[in-house]
């Protein structure tokens, strides 16, 4: 063998240890500075993770100055509740309905008292049936709960007498009032001339002749055929004395929806205390549920209440609107989320007040038909031909270009 082949020239190796006649073991080799490292790597790692997962449940807990709005619940305005009528009239004549006039509604999570999540927001962002909106956008800044929830209540209980009067004028009831001035618009052509405490007993436009105002309907009208800028003679009684004023009317403010969806005729500038003599009582049975968008549909159920026959013909027709005593009926927020409801609710027929027009087109659910209303009027008469067979010829939301 040569020395190349024994391992080092000029050196003999022993033999090698026998390690299976009980020879005690070597220690086992420590971990590797490699080990270490991916060791360490993986606790990071985990501890990482724990702590951005904890970060984002926070973040998705924090409250977010937005609010959500959702489409809520729908009520039959025909139906019972705990068995009792939902509208009841007493001191006159009822009639036996059927069908569905159905109010809609809008559920808003956000604001004072019940903050959003970021969880919510993002649901909203993805939903197509829900709108997030900055929380002043819907709300005043500076209001409690409470406050809006008052203001909610009060709302409704003005749309419902609202309703009450404009229902009772369609079916033909003389409604007595008194128009006592609560307040006059700053700027406007009342401000300086008008009190507060007036009770306006005539109006007179330039030009025409002087018309007795013994109602709201009676003001109304004149108003609306009267274009802004217009110089009118109003008689009121101040401190019990008949006095005439001049003043000039002012424009309706522009509407969201644009000039071709604002109001025609104008405005006196004052805010009007309406003292009002029923001549038969209208009960509401409703809870939960605020603010005065369901003014048409309440004057809806009215109507159907108090004339002979069923006034829808056994349909289920939806609908929103505020409604003011001359019967006019006004745009409300929401209306998309208001579809999405009466569609889930089973409606065929949706009325729809004109100022919202712009937002219900490219909006509607399939195998939903939506009406154009602007006054009291023309909902009954919609009503009446949906109940006919005719209501492929009512008028339709239309796009702007198409106007």
């Amino acid at each position: 063998m040569s020395e190349q082949d024994t391992g080092r020239a000029g050196h003999h190796r022993g033999p090698a240890p026998d390690r299976s006649a009980g020879a005690p073991a070597q220690p086992a080799a420590a971990g590797t500075d490699e080990d270490l490292q991916v060791s360490r790597r993986a606790v990071t790692m985990v501890l990482s993770g724990a702590l951005l997962s904890a970060l984002l449940l926070v973040i998705m807990l924090v409250p977010l100055p937005y609010a959500v709005q959702r489409p809520g619940p729908t009520v039959n305005t025909l139906g019972e509740v705990d068995d009792k009528p939902l509208i009841e009239v007493e001191g006159a004549t009822t009639y036996p309905t059927s069908g569905e006039l159905r109010l809609t509604t809008v559920s808003v999570v956000g604001g004072p008292g019940y903050p959003v999540t970021a969880a919510d927001v993002v649901a909203g962002w993805l939903a197509e049936d829900e709108v997030v909106l900055p929380v002043e956008a819907v709300f005043p800044n500076g209001t409690t709960r409470e406050q809006i929830d008052e203001q909610s209540t009060a709302q409704m209980t003005s749309s419902q007498d609202n309703a009450t009067v404009a229902a009772l004028e369609q079916v033909g009831y003389d409604i007595p009032m008194v128009l006592t001035v609560n307040g006059v618009a700053p700027d406007s052509g009342a401000d300086g001339v008008v009190r507060t405490g007036d009770v306006i007993s005539s109006i007179q436009p330039e030009g025409e002749e002087r018309t007795q105002v013994e109602s709201f309907s009676d003001l109304s009208a004149v108003l609306s055929r009267t274009a802004p800028g217009t110089a009118v003679t109003l008689g009121v009684v101040r401190d019990g004395s008949p006095t005439d004023l001049t003043l000039t009317t002012t424009g309706h403010p522009e509407t969201a929806a644009g000039p071709a969806q604002t109001p025609s005729g104008s405005l006196l500038g004052v805010l009007l205390d309406p003292q009002v003599e029923l001549p038969v009582d209208v009960d509401f049975d409703i809870d939960n549920i605020g603010g005065p968008s369901a003014g048409t549909m309440f004057a809806l159920g009215i109507i159907d209440t108090l004339t002979p026959g069923e006034m829808t013909g056994g349909e289920k027709v939806a609908g929103t609107g505020t409604m003011d005593l001359a019967g006019n009926v006004g745009a409300i927020g929401g209306i998309r989320q208001k579809l999405v409801g009466a569609s889930r609710a089973g409606a065929d027929w949706f009325l729809a007040p004109e100022g919202n027009c712009d937002e219900v087109v490219g909006h509607v659910p399939q195998g939903l038909d939506v009406v154009r209303i602007g006054t009291l009027g023309d909902a009954r008469q919609a009503v009446e031909a949906i109940a006919a067979g005719d209501g492929g010829s009512l008028p339709a939301c239309e796009a702007p270009a198409a106007r």
